[in-house]
């Protein structure tokens, strides 16, 4: 294996979705480094894979950085070192991010073994548009926090994508629904790839209302659709046709307008049409 660091993605319920590679790594890394020494033993046992006298060392939340100073002071010294987290992609809503930006600037190699994410699983399932998303990761604990963050996002049109406790998510979809209106559409994905999986679709007061009272357990995802756009004015449009005309043909201008701005095509050809012919 080449030496630096190796962010490994490792299942979030079946076992059996780890990839080829990440088995690969997990077998022929130097050092392994864990969100979760006990979980990345146990998933090594499943898979036949022996830690022998190869170091598994503890990296999470609360490492500080002489653990990190440590994995990159083994990779600068040839070591190849895989990272894996709990569960799911290393740096996503994960203690990945520090380790990989200290080894970038001390110039140590940082790979990839991509796989498994609860993110990209729940947008799969939960039947709402995935072509432009927002990952938010864990709204923060303070009320006033929770409350400035869903103030910032609630203009943004695309899909937005949460982690929350299942001891918060009826709380916290209350205050969705409140910041975002009661209609706008959502899903919760429970316990995604385990035996009791479970994906509710509905509107954001629905969802609320139904977990409300509800007792819930496992590893929840929020995801929350596109509000209804407000109309561009005729001022918007002319002004975005200028910009798109600029640097693309009429057709492609027209066509990027009226999809950026949710306008039938023909209203913005014909504004495109007077603006060629000033």
């Amino acid at each position: 294996m080449p030496p630096g660091l190796h962010f490994v993605a490792t299942p979030i319920g079946a076992a059996r979705d780890i990839t080829l590679r990440a088995l690969d790594i997990l077998a022929s890394a130097d050092v392994i480094a864990a969100e979760d020494t006990r979980t990345a033993r146990h998933l090594m046992q499943i898979h036949g894979i022996g830690l022998g006298d190869r170091p598994l060392v503890a990296y999470h939340d609360h490492s500080g950085p002489g653990v990190r100073s440590r994995l990159i002071t083994l990779a600068e010294e040839g070591k190849s070192v895989a990272l894996v987290s709990e569960a799911g992609t290393p740096m996503v809503a994960d203690p990945g991010f520090p380790l990989a930006r200290e080894a970038i600037a001390a110039g140590v190699p940082v790979h990839a073994a991509p796989g498994p994410s609860a993110m990209l699983a729940a947008l799969t399932v939960a039947g709402l548009p995935s072509d432009r998303v927002l990952f938010a990761g864990f709204p923060p604990p303070q009320a006033a926090a929770r409350k400035a963050m869903l103030a910032g996002l609630s203009g943004l049109q695309a899909t937005l994508v949460f982690y929350e406790s299942p001891r918060r998510v009826g709380r916290f979809l209350a205050e969705l629904a409140e910041a975002f209106g009661a209609e706008r559409p959502a899903a919760v994905c429970r316990e995604l790839t385990k035996r009791f999986e479970e994906v509710s679709r509905g509107a954001l007061g629905e969802l609320a209302e139904g977990f409300g009272g509800r007792e819930v357990k496992g590893e929840i995802v929020v995801l929350v659709g596109r509000g209804a756009r407000a109309a561009a004015g005729a001022d918007e449009m002319e002004e975005a046709l200028r910009a798109a005309l600029s640097r693309a043909s009429v057709k492609d201008a027209v066509a990027e307008v009226s999809a950026a701005l949710g306008l039938p095509r023909r209203q913005v050809y014909q504004a495109a049409l007077k603006l060629e012919a000033e």
